[in-house]
Formats: structure tokens, C-alpha cells, sequence
């Protein structure tokens, strides 16, 4: 805070003092011209009264008005009725009534008061001029107008010489396309620049900018905001600690701590750099991303290390989110993790390639490639080639196996409910009695089998065409039989919980005996 209120008392000093400021040209003030000169003591002592016309010089400034009471020897005056000061060749300043020092080279100005230099205006109903600093002051209540711009504040200061303007209390500035709320503001005028340092707002037609530091550039439409910042509409809101934002382009750039919220569907993500880029509705976040999709009864948290959107850029929908790399997610009746991750809007599919495992309850489905299908918010079913392959821990020791090339698992309420398995169709599941003892392990192969399944647990298989099935009694089993060729529980790298999808795999280098290593993720 105390950073904030030295930078605007440094601007206000520099606005106030100028590199002139303490110079005071003691020039004298001449009569250039009035239709009447009336001297009259009851005007005062050494008061003349100037009528019709009056034109008065000091140096290179003239004043002009109706009429005024004028003290040659304290070079003072007071001018009547339609005032004009002409202070250069490019400003000018009008009002009704003004009281001119020509020691200290300062006036004011009263009523209807309007300073123009170039194409600025300046307007109040009191003003105090000072030619030395060549800074005009209101404190109650102006506007300036530079071309289509309007700023209105009900304190503000304007140096002519380098065109800067200061507002202060209720600040308000006006665009075509915008509408800027804040407190304190520098108007750089030629720049067509603004800079604030206090809570700020800027309205657009679809959008709304709040920040607490930064600047605007009026030419442009272009805002940098800082110390907090938050882009908002109608769908969703984007806030930061810092944002830059380019109207013109519909283009934004959200820097540390990101937080954007999806109302339309129900999302919050979460990073450390983001852009916007609404015209070809493109937008990504990225570092240390966390997106949270809110269902109606639990939340899923992914992570990735990069997180793309793509929107309609006509009626701004959602089409596909895409994650790189080392995608894993968590909610808390399943879980995932892969190296990328494709979801598509508009058949509710998402897509899992490089290494893809899903976990849900007490089983593992893994594939070269997982599409899922979602409905209503939840998994409908998991498609898993080629190689696919299904592990369900049994209740009691040892895993029940379903492998084939390409596979279909439906859900239910989220539960496994059966498996379609076509292509080189194999299963190992273990048979108990009701008591839980073990019979044996039934151990299959067809070419194409429908799997029910329930309570996590294979309750019927149906096989199509070429069949074989064997029982395997407890007492018969050898090493090996209990599992499938490219069994793998991988256990390990499951996401216990909503912060655990930022754990990376790590590489493991294996030395192969042969003077190479390979290296795999653990």
C-alpha cells in the first residue's frame, strides 16, 4: 500500500512542481485594447475599469473579456463575460469570470469553465491555471475529452506543456466500446495511455475487466492489469495476478495463479499461464494444471501438464478438450492416467492413448488405446484395443482376467456391469464356493465371449464359436496358470486422491546385461 501512494504522490509532484515550477517571470501586463477606460477609486485604489472589447498582454499570453478591473502596479485583474486566455498557440482557455495574478502568473477560472489544446477539452465550473507549471487544476468535479474519449473525475490536474492529465476520486472514462471505472489515473494524452493505481473496472459489450494495477491503452484496446485481475461474461471468468488483454484480437494472457471457472460446464481449472483466443476459439492453460468437473454427486480432478480448449467461434460452445502429457485423474469411484488425453463434445467421447489405465473399485482396464463414452455425467462404456485387458482383484487372493483384441466394458451407476470381448477372447477367473473356499480356477479361450459381471465379480460367460474351457482344480494348479500372458497389476501408479494426480512417473533405467539399458516408467 505504501508503494502505491508513493508512486502517486511522485506523479503528483512531478505534475505539480515541472521543470520550470519555481520560476516567476515578473513581466508586466498590458493594455492592448478597451473601448472604455474608467478610473474610479470605488473600484479600489490604482483599479482601472476596462469596457467593451477588453484585450490585455503579459509576454506571450493575452486575455481577453467583456470587461475588468485591472491594477497596473500589482498586475492584477479581474475579467468579466465571456473570458478567453490565450496562453499559446496551441491552448486556450474560456469561461465566464476570471482573476488573473500577473506576479505569480496564475488564474482563475469560474463558470462554465473550458480548456482546449489541440484536440483535448477540458471542462469544469472552476479551474485554477498556473502558466509557470502550466497546469490547469480542478477540485470539483471535470471532464476531458480527447477526440471519441471522455474521462470525468471529480478532481483532476493537466499539464498543456507535456499533455498529461491526473484524475482523482470517481473516475470514470468512456469509449466507443468501453467503460473504465477507478480511482486514481494518468492519462498520457498524445499516447492516447493510461495508467491507474487503485480498483479498476473496464466495462466491454461482452466482457468485464477488474484489476487493481496496471494500464490502457485507449488506441489500441489494449489493458494490462496486475496486483489481481479477473476477466469475466457471461460463461465463465478468468482471474490472475496478473492479465493482458488485447480487445481488438479478443485475445487473452492470464499469468500466475490462474483460475478459470466454467459456469456452462461446471468446471474450475487451475494453472500458473493461460491464454485466450476467442476469434479462432482456441485457449490453453499451463504449469501445474488441476481441472475440476463437478457431477452430481462427486468431482473428477485432472491433471496434465497442458490443458487445450476449443470453442465454436460462433456460438462460442465447447467442441474438444485436449491434455498433454502425463494426464492422470481422480475421482472417487475411478481413476486414470495416460500420456494424453482427448475429449470430444459432441459424442461424449474421450479418447486415451500412449499407456492408458483406468481403475474403477477393484478394477484395472488397460489397452494400446481406452475411448470412453460418457452419459449423464458418467462412464457408459470403455472400448480398449488393440490388446485389451482386464484385471478385478478377487475378493480374497489372486486377480479374475479378461484379454482380447479389442474389448467393450459397459458400466452401470459407474460399476462394471459386463464385457464384450472379440478377437482371441481369453479369461482366468477363480471359483469359490458360497463360504468363500476355493474350488478352482476355470481357465478359456474363444474367439469372441460376452462376460456378466457382479458385485466385481464374473458371474456368466458366453462364448461364440470356437471354445475351449478347462477347471483347473486347487490342487492341480502349477506356477503360472493363475495368470494371462502381458498380465501387469499396476497397482502403483493409481491416484489415491484428488492431489495425488500431480505424482510423475518416474524412469527406471534396467541394465540388459548386454552393455544396453532400457528404460521404462515405474
Amino acid at each position: 500500500m505504501r508503494s502505491i501512494k508513493y508512486i502517486i504522490l511522485t506523479i503528483f509532484a512531478f505534475i505539480c512542481c515541472g521543470v520550470t515550477a519555481q520560476q516567476k517571470n515578473k513581466t508586466f501586463v498590458h493594455i492592448e485594447h478597451a473601448d472604455y477606460q474608467i478610473y474610479d477609486e470605488s473600484y479600489g485604489k490604482d483599479v482601472e475599469r476596462l469596457i467593451g472589447n477588453v484585450v490585455l498582454r503579459q509576454d506571450s499570453a493575452y486575455f481577453y473579456s467583456d470587461s475588468a478591473h485591472f491594477n497596473e502596479k500589482t498586475r492584477y485583474f479581474d475579467g468579466y463575460g465571456h473570458v478567453h486566455i490565450k496562453v499559446n498557440d496551441s491552448t486556450d482557455i474560456f469561461s465566464e469570470k476570471c482573476k488573473y495574478s500577473g506576479d505569480i502568473r496564475f488564474a482563475e477560472l469560474f463558470d462554465n469553465v473550458v480548456l482546449k489544446d489541440d484536440s483535448t477539452t477540458l471542462k469544469t465550473n472552476y479551474m485554477t491555471y498556473d502558466r509557470n507549471k502550466h497546469l490547469a487544476t480542478y477540485p470539483r468535479h471535470g471532464s476531458i475529452t480527447r477526440n471519441d474519449k471522455n474521462l470525468v473525475s471529480e478532481k483532476g490536474y493537466y499539464r498543456d506543456d507535456i499533455q498529461v492529465a491526473y484524475f482523482r476520486k470517481d473516475v470514470v472514462v468512456t469509449t466507443p466500446k468501453s467503460r473504465m471505472i477507478t480511482d486514481t489515473l494518468v492519462y498520457k494524452i498524445k499516447e492516447e495511455r493510461m495508467f491507474f493505481y487503485g480498483p479498476t473496472t473496464i466495462y466491454y459489450d461482452d466482457n468485464v475487466l477488474v484489476g487493481n494495477y496496471g494500464w490502457y491503452d485507449a488506441k489500441n484496446d489494449v489493458a494490462f492489469l496486475d496486483k489481481g485481475a479477473t476477466l469475466s461474461n457471461k460463461g465463465y471468468s478468468i482471474t490472475s495476478d496478473s492479465m493482458f488483454y488485447d480487445k481488438k484480437a479478443d485475445f487473452a494472457k492470464a499469468m500466475s495463479n490462474v483460475f478459470i471457472e466454467d459456469t456452462v460446464n461446471k468446471a474450475i481449472i487451475e494453472g500458473n499461464y493461460a491464454e485466450m483466443l476467442k476469434k479462432v476459439g482456441k485457449s490453453f492453460v499451463t504449469d501445474s494444471v488441476r481441472a475440476r468437473y463437478f457431477a452430481d454427486k462427486d468431482t473428477l480432478y485432472l491433471h496434465s501438464d497442458t490443458l487445450f480448449f476449443f470453442m465454436d467461434t460462433v456460438e462460442q460452445k465447447a467442441e474438444r478438450v485436449l491434455a498433454y502429457y502425463n494426464v492422470r485423474f481422480y475421482r472417487r469411484d475411478i481413476q486414470g492416467k495416460c500420456d494424453s488425453l482427448s475429449y470430444y463434445v459432441a459424442d461424449s467421447t474421450a479418447k486415451m492413448r500412449r499407456d492408458p489405465i483406468i481403475w474403477a473399485e477393484n478394477s484395472q482396464l488397460r489397452g494400446d488405446s481406452i475411448n470412453i463414452v460418457i452419459a449423464n455425467r458418467a462412464i457408459d462404456s470403455v472400448l480398449l484395443y488393440p490388446n485389451g485387458f482386464i484385471i478385478q482383484k478377487d475378493t480374497i487372493e489372486g486377480f479374475n482376467q479378461i484379454k482380447g483384441k479389442v474389448m467393450t466394458a459397459y458400466f452401470k451407476k459407474n460399476e462394471l456391469d459386463h464385457v464384450f470381448d472379440d478377437g482371441n477372447a481369453e479369461t482366468v477367473y477363480w471359483l469359490r464356493e458360497e463360504d468363500g473356499s476355493i474350488i478352482g480356477i476355470n481357465v478359456s479361450q474363444s474367439t469372441a465371449m460376452d462376460i456378466t459381471i457382479r458385485e466385481n465379480q464374473i458371474v456368466r460367460i458366453k462364448y461364440f464359436k470356437k471354445t475351449t474351457e478347462t477347471l483347473y482344480p486347487i490342487e492341480k494348479l502349477k506356477s503360472g496358470m493363475e495368470i494371462l500372458k502381458g498380465f501387469e497389476w499396476k497397482e502403483e501408479l493409481r491416484p489415491v486422491d484428488k492431489n495425488d494426480i500431480f505424482r510423475k512417473e518416474i524412469k527406471v533405467v534396467e541394465d540388459t546385461g548386454k552393455g544396453r539399458r532400457k528404460g521404462r516408467r515405474k
